[in-house]
């Protein structure tokens, strides 16, 4: 993923996933593979980490006026997260 800036009207993003299950593993390699990426092109972004047992693997992303969008990567492999969440940062939640 290149590091770039997200829509201005991104305020927040959540990611879940479990610690343990395999369903959680794509998107642990992509947190650890483009979180520092994402926090050097959006220093002020505040991005939120959550690992729990048996948990879905989702990434939530809030915009102004309190809108947000969720998707849901369990079992999907590093590229097919890339790809969903340049979607979702990229849009406005509209």
């Amino acid at each position: 993923m290149s590091a770039r800036a997200f829509s201005k009207s991104l305020r927040e993003l959540r990611v879940h996933f479990s610690q343990h299950s395999p369903a959680s593993q794509g998107l642990r390699d992509f947190i650890v593979k483009s979180y520092p990426e994402i926090k050097k092109a959006n220093p002020g972004l505040p991005v939120l980490i959550r690992e729990a047992s048996n948990v879905e693997s989702r990434i939530i992303a809030r915009f102004d006026q309190g809108r947000e969008r969720k998707i849901v990567v369990d079992g999907l492999s590093t590229g097919d997260i890339e790809q969903k969440f340049s979607s979702l940062v990229s849009s406005d939640a509209k």
